[in-house]
């Protein structure tokens, strides 16, 4: 998704990404929130991986999930979210990184750990 972040005022790829809603589950609310944001129903969600952003301030466990395959709804994304919503292949996104389109730290992470599935 392409988006403005105010706080480093620029414009950025990242993945959808949210909160879970109070006993919700994890796996559910991943699902949910790539839903509102983009459109597509992801078919399947696996664990990816979980990592705290900044151990040295705050605990703050982030849990990010690998969408295998997605069907498109009559859901509206939320025009709040992003500008632009895309597909990109895992190889452009090293790219997109390299050049400092991809800054966000989770969407980094998840990029990358997903990159290692593949070359195990």
């Amino acid at each position: 998704m392409y988006r403005h972040r105010f706080i480093i005022n620029r414009w950025v790829w990242e993945l959808p990404g949210g909160y879970v809603d109070h006993a919700e589950d994890v796996a559910a609310a991943a699902a949910r929130e790539v839903e509102e944001e983009t459109g597509w129903r992801p078919r399947t969600m696996e664990h990816l991986v979980t990592y705290q952003p900044s151990i040295g301030t705050l605990d703050q466990p982030q849990d990010i999930y690998l969408a295998r395959g997605a069907d498109l709804t009559d859901t509206a994304p939320d025009i709040n979210e992003a500008e632009d919503i895309r597909w990109i292949p895992l190889v452009d996104a090293v790219d997109m990184i390299d050049r400092g389109e991809i800054v966000g730290a989770a969407t980094v992470v998840a990029l990358y750990r997903a990159l290692s599935l593949s070359a195990a």
